[in-house]
This record gives structure tokens, C-alpha cells and sequence, in this order.
């Protein structure tokens, strides 16, 4: 199945300017797989996602459609066909 992850602006200047990235992954996915996916495709991007033991980074939220995964299941949260995964980094300042 297709499931398209949007980027943000702070994203995107390694991700090739793209806002969106399609990605196959299998009809029982998570957004684990998901990720996982990602890595494949765009390394840089994930290593912003998560951390080196694959775990969500704490200042990163992920949405699926307008579900935040940190109140699901996490990266065990499923995905859905043509579902549409938002990456979001937190944004902090004074």
C-alpha cells in the first residue's frame, strides 16, 4: 500500500525540497515500518526522527492523518492504504 509522509520546512533541505515523500510498505504496516521505509529512502530525514536505538526523538511528534502516534500506539500505531503520516519537530524559542 501507499502511504505519503509530508515534511516540514525544517525537513525538506534534506529531503531535496520534496514536501512529501510516497512510500510502499506492506498492508499490515506501522509506523515503524513506515519509518523504517523512510530510512531506505532518505536516511538523513529518519536520523531526525529517531534516535540511534530507533526510538521517536521526544522533540518530534508524528501524526497519522490527525492522530498524534504518542497517544496511540507509538511506532506500533497501524497504518491505513493512502493514509498521510505528518513528521513535525518541535519548534522552540524565545
Amino acid at each position: 500500500m501507499t502511504v505519503t509522509v509530508r515534511l516540514p520546512g525544517a525537513l525538506r533541505d534534506i529531503a531535496g525540497a520534496r514536501p512529501a515523500v510516497p512510500l510502499e510498505v506492506p498492508g499490515n504496516a506501522t509506523v515503524g515500518d513506515l519509518l523504517d521505509a523512510l530510512a531506505a529512502v532518505l536516511p538523513a530525514v529518519e536520523r531526525r526522527v529517531r534516535d540511534e536505538r530507533g526510538v521517536l526523538r521526544p522533540h518530534v511528534n508524528v501524526f497519522v492523518g490527525a492522530a498524534n502516534i504518542r497517544d496511540l500506539a507509538l511506532l506500533a500505531t497501524p497504518l491505513v492504504p493512502d493514509a498521510e503520516v505528518y513528521i513535525l519537530p518541535s519548534v522552540s524559542g524565545g
